[in-house]
């Protein structure tokens, strides 16, 4: 969806919403929980829950472009509304400007975002530069000779092989990639073999890689690359068939505008309530429209009641997940709190 909301001359400043939610059974209790249901690809039922707060972000680009729409005394310029589907797979944003976003529509002179984060409502944090990481998928089709668990010897065992690879792995980040650089390589899933006595001929691994840097980001995806190459050759196997999927750089707020709407929203909001926003390995598509050449900014808005958050933490909870079936805002604090900061933000910046 592209809305525009053209005020005379002047910037055109963007502002986004993703739209998708996630295959999630919402467990909230609350009158308003989501009852929806899907099928998933391997054909197993799933309830379907806004669990990482894009509900909230729909809501606010609604609510604001109204404000918006009814002061147009207070600024000058375009308006751009954009709601994106499929941050959560991660490829909604290139797919929207591959669409010809910024060439069928006026290409922005700045981009904002926010997005929810388990913290106390009424307050937002801010960060420039870095904020998120590149996330890349790793997929390893380990090749072996499959035969009976009795003789292993008259087999390459594939599981074997991924055992190695798995600790090897890990060696990357620790001893391969400069301390002061943030990295993960995690293995989250595996899978090989169907019985207690048959050795397989093929071991699957699923790899999740987080980086910031460019440079980063490709030490990691050549060193894995070179050592999945030299366990099977130790093995005497087959090189393995390694693929990549599902990448997302990383967000990069730009730094003079970041300067710019802190000020801005401290004036607005007051500075008790602008905190540091820290940086975390998770990924967000909003990088791509930064790497597309439009100065973009995300901040991060608090959604859940001071009194909640301390009931967790009497409970031992230190905080609560996104993406977790209880995960749910205090939307009437959360939401006036959105609206304020991201219409004084398009206001500063559409003069």
């Amino acid at each position: 969806m592209v809305a525009l909301l053209k005020n005379g001359p002047g910037p055109t400043v963007m502002l986004r919403t993703d739209l998708d939610a996630l295959p999630v059974t919402e467990m909230t209790g609350l009158p308003r929980a989501s009852k929806k249901k899907t099928t998933l690809p391997s054909g197993a039922p799933a309830g379907i829950m806004h669990a990482c707060g894009h509900d909230v972000h729909m809501s606010n680009l609604i609510a604001m472009s109204r404000l918006m729409a009814s002061h147009k005394e207070r600024w000058r310029g375009t308006l751009m509304l954009i709601g994106q589907p499929a941050e959560e797979r991660g490829g909604g944003a290139q797919k929207m400007i591959a669409d010809g976003l910024f060439t069928r529509f006026p290409k922005p002179d700045f981009a904002i975002a926010l997005h929810c984060e388990a913290s106390k409502a009424t307050c937002i944090a801010m960060r420039e530069g870095y904020m998120m990481a590149n996330v890349d998928s790793v997929d390893i089709a380990i090749k072996g000779r499959g035969g009976h668990g009795a003789a292993p010897n008259t087999t390459i065992d594939p599981i074997v092989q991924a055992a190695e690879l798995v600790m090897s792995l890990q060696t990357i980040v620790s001893r391969e990639v400069k301390p002061t650089e943030p990295a993960v390589i995690t293995v989250g899933a595996i899978h090989a073999g169907t019985k207690h006595n048959i050795i397989s001929d093929r071991c699957d691994l699923q790899l999740t890689v987080r980086s910031y840097t460019p440079e980063v980001r490709e030490l990691l995806i050549s060193s894995i690359r070179r050592r999945a190459n030299a366990v099977a050759a130790a093995y005497g196997a087959e090189p393995p068939e390694i693929s990549l999927s599902d990448g997302t750089p990383a967000l990069f707020n730009n730094v003079s505008l970041s300067k710019r709407l802190r000020k801005t929203f401290t004036d607005t909001v007051g500075i008790d309530r602008v905190g540091e926003a820290e940086q975390v390995m998770g990924g967000e598509d909003f990088s791509e429209y930064g790497l597309a050449g439009v100065p973009s900014v995300m901040y991060r808005l608090g959604v859940i009641e001071s009194g909640r958050l301390e009931a967790l933490k009497k409970r031992g909870q230190t905080s609560l997940s996104l993406h977790a079936p209880d995960f749910y805002p205090d939307i009437d604090l959360a939401l006036p709190t959105a609206i304020l900061t991201m219409a004084s933000g398009a206001v500063e910046l559409l003069q």
